[in-house]
């Protein structure tokens, strides 16, 4: 009996220190980081603001795991994909096109991720979490590299330029402002992934079929954009 009360207790916590992540990313979707404060967090998690702090004392605390938990999804999703492709060059492809799809899905929630300026330091998590995911890709380019289908290349620097490039392009201050509808962002993200596999030394990607368009699907609402 003790041991189930635990349990249940146990559970209820971690249900409410989800709910608690999920308002939060659910004010960063709609409002960037910048709407990411402790008290309109509780209210949409239907917790006192003291709860929260128990949960996580400070905000750069909040902050942080939103960013490691957005990241996790995003490092999962990336890997799913490449693991689906039929081959090497097609696992990078996919890998690609996650990485853009992500990013344009929820464009504020991947700029507060990434770089939007906030009052609290997170630098060292962001830091880690985009190390996790350009290790990622730098996988999957030595993959296709082993297997002869690119050409020898530093395989880490690379994966870090492919990564910035595809952020800069979809999500930083020079992105396109106009990507109001899902056909708009299925353009950018194949737009995008063609570039990046060109970098890389694929230069028949689209005859080829790399860049899939049933893998970039109406998923990307225009709303965030």
């Amino acid at each position: 009996m003790v041991y189930r009360r635990t349990h249940q207790v146990m559970k209820r916590l971690a249900a409410r220190r989800r709910a608690i992540l999920a308002a939060a990313r659910d004010r960063a979707i709609s409002g960037g980081m910048a709407a990411v404060q402790i008290a309109p967090v509780a209210v949409r998690a239907n917790v006192a603001a003291g709860t929260v702090y128990r949960y996580f004392p400070s905000k750069a605390d909040l902050i942080s795991e939103l960013i490691k938990e957005v990241s996790r999804d995003e490092l999962t999703a990336i890997r799913a994909a490449a693991d689906a492709a039929p081959g090497p060059s097609s696992a990078l492809a996919a890998a690609l096109a996650t990485v853009a799809v992500h990013v344009v899905s929820h464009r504020k929630l991947a700029w507060g991720i990434l770089a939007e300026p906030v009052d609290v330091d997170v630098a060292a998590t962001r830091l880690e979490s985009r190390r996790e995911i350009a290790g990622e890709i730098e996988a999957r380019i030595a993959a296709a590299q082993r297997a002869g289908h690119l050409p020898a290349q530093d395989t880490s620097l690379a994966a870090t330029a492919l990564l910035g490039a595809l952020h800069e392009s979809l999500v930083g201050p020079l992105a396109p402002d106009n990507l109001d509808d899902a056909a708009k962002l299925r353009d950018a993200v194949q737009t995008a992934t063609l570039l990046a596999l060109r970098a890389v030394g694929v230069t028949d990607a689209r005859a080829r079929g790399l860049v899939v368009q049933a893998a970039l699907p109406a998923m990307m609402p225009a709303g965030d954009c």
